[in-house]
């Protein structure tokens, strides 16, 4: 009797099983239609009113920028890679074979020295308890690849000189971002045709990096640019809020202040505390008790969470970011990018 129960009781539950199943599922996936455009500007239609191009993109200019320079560089790295063979094929000693005549004619023989090596280890600052056999073995392979690739560029280079590639890709052009100097700290002339913002973090040691970067801007271009720091210190750094307020501080009793008090900051990143950037302020010669003042009573709180607000709105997301005239440059990249944006602008 128990079993006929249960048996019962399946039947139904089965029955609903299969009728769930077998019944047509609402699609909850929003439904979109791709079509033809009424116009060049138009992007979408919601509820009869058009989503434009403009309205797309915004917020997220410089995230469809890397995204197309991606595009370019694998198109460009593959060109290279097609110029490179055309070259190899027509020269009179290739004999068929890629590899054999990149590595005779081409690389030759790389050697790297163990004093390469070693300088190499200390450049990169690698802690001792770190290098062993292993590992050296791994920076002889990566310095002997360089030395290839040096190899295979100045070879091209000495083909080229002649006959020259032409090239009809087109490198997509850097979205300009609507960011000012305002009344930030600056360093180089007032009205450079180019202006650099840097949105920075006293506590990030990428930061740090990006500050040396800057140097090396001020003493090659001098005059011509205007370098503007802005304050982006991020939620994570305990520190870094206090310290954007305490350069604003310095800034407010003498400008250059500004610049020796930053130094100071980026210097000794783990003396960002308010004891210890009180005693910096007082150990580059600004008035100590001011200065106290200003860092206990937060003048400058809301002056930083405005730079952060700024920076956001501008689609900063990491420090350092910095402004080339408006071009973002994110992170602490080599001299030589800031230089090819610098150089261009200057010459319009």
């Amino acid at each position: 009797m128990r079993k006929a129960i249960v048996f019962a009781g399946v039947v139904p539950a089965l029955a609903l099983l299969f009728f769930v199943a077998c019944t047509k599922e609402v699609d909850s996936k929003p439904q979109f239609i791709f079509k033809p455009a009424p116009n060049d500007t138009a992007a979408a239609k919601v509820n009869g009113k058009e989503i434009t191009f403009a309205e797309l993109t915004e917020g997220v200019e410089n995230d469809l920028y890397e995204a197309e320079m991606k595009v370019y560089e694998i198109k460009m790295n593959r060109l290279r890679a097609l110029t490179l063979k055309k070259f190899m094929e027509a020269d009179p000693d290739y004999k068929g074979d890629n590899d054999a005549f990149l590595e005779k004619q081409i690389a030759g023989t790389v050697k790297v020295s163990d004093k390469k090596i070693e300088a190499f280890i200390k450049e990169r600052k690698i802690p001792k308890e770190n290098v062993n056999a292993q590992l050296k073995e791994r920076i002889r392979d990566y310095l002997v690849k360089e030395e290839k690739a040096k190899a295979v560029d100045n070879w091209l280079a000495k083909k080229t000189a002649k006959n020259p590639v032409e090239v009809y890709l087109k490198e997509p052009d850097m979205p300009v971002m609507d960011v000012s100097a305002g009344d930030a700290p600056f360093v180089g002339g007032a009205d450079a045709k180019v202006t650099i913002i840097e949105f920075s973090d006293f506590q990030c040691p990428f930061c740090a990096r990006g500050a040396t970067i800057m140097d090396e801007l001020k003493k090659k271009y001098g005059k011509k640019v205007k370098i503007a720091f802005k304050n982006f210190p991020l939620p994570f750094h305990t520190h870094a809020k206090k310290a954007a307020e305490a350069g604003l501080c310095a800034h407010d009793q003498k400008a250059s202040k500004f610049w020796d008090m930053h130094d100071k900051m980026f210097a000794a990143q783990d003396k960002l505390d308010d004891a210890n950037l009180i005693k910096t302020a007082t150990a580059i010669g600004l008035d100590k008790k001011k200065f106290e003042e200003c860092l206990n009573s937060g003048k400058f709180t809301k002056a930083v969470e405005s730079e952060i607000e700024e920076g956001q709105k501008a689609s900063v997301k990491s420090t350092p970011t910095f402004f080339v005239n408006g071009k973002m440059v994110n992170g602490a990249q080599p001299v030589e990018r800031f230089a090819k944006i610098i150089d261009a602008e200057l010459a319009k």
